[in-house]
């Protein structure tokens, strides 16, 4: 007979994520393990799916879109460096899993996603004062709302659109995913002038998000 999911299993499933995935990939860092030991990643998946939240892979949540795998969660964290009271906008909120990590590391998040039924998904599984929820484009970000001191965009994409870089402080940190070809790598950058440089520094399958295709024959 199959067991039934419980908190008891979802907690156990949380420690040994932390142990297995994160812990030994470099996610070290004991304000982000905190927060991802502590939500409830099954909250933010279809109820159907619960069972497989804290497995090493990427989510579907419907409308063409996924959480992505929680060591990349992880690493995109740890690379934005969030401290208490920064104001972050998070591009691709979806079921807001991240923003409800970024609510505990102690932010002021601005989550914007596209998909209403996903921003719904995400305003049942967590209410926090500290997240403000922007339903709209996502390469538009919140431009009403900047500057921001980071910027985290929660999926691979081609190109970063400059209305969107332009919402990030000077001396602000953007960490994304990037896609080159069949090859998808996280990267990060810190705003000087106009200019945000971004440098690669891990390899991983990120959920692509839609609306940041590179025209063709772009490079980024």
């Amino acid at each position: 007979m199959a067991t039934k999911f419980s908190e008891i299993t979802a907690a156990e499933m949380r420690s040994a994520m932390i142990d297995s995935q994160l812990r030994t990939n470099d996610v070290i860092d004991p304000a982000v393990i905190g927060a991802m030991a502590a939500v409830p990643r099954e909250a933010h998946v279809p109820a159907a799916l619960a069972g497989v939240a804290y497995m090493d892979r990427a989510i579907a949540l419907g409308h063409g879109r996924a959480l992505n795998a929680p060591l990349v969660t992880g690493r995109l964290l740890i690379a934005a460096a969030i401290r208490p009271g920064m104001r972050v906008l998070l591009i691709g909120s979806a079921t807001g899993y991240t923003a409800a990590l970024l609510a505990l590391l102690g932010a002021e998040v601005h989550a914007v996603e596209e998909q209403g039924e996903l921003m719904a998904a995400a305003q049942r599984a967590i209410a926090n004062e500290n997240i403000r929820w922007v339903l709209g484009p996502l390469a538009a970000g919140a431009p009403d709302a900047a500057p921001f001191d980071r910027i985290i965009v929660e999926g691979a994409i081609e190109t970063l659109p400059d209305a969107l870089a332009a919402q990030l402080a000077e001396g602000g940190r953007l960490v994304a995913a990037r896609r080159e070809g069949a090859v998808t790598r996280l990267v990060q950058g810190v705003k000087a002038g106009s200019v945000i440089p971004l440098r690669s520094f891990a390899d991983m399958d990120v959920a692509p998000l839609p609306g940041f295709a590179a025209p063709a024959g772009f490079r980024f």
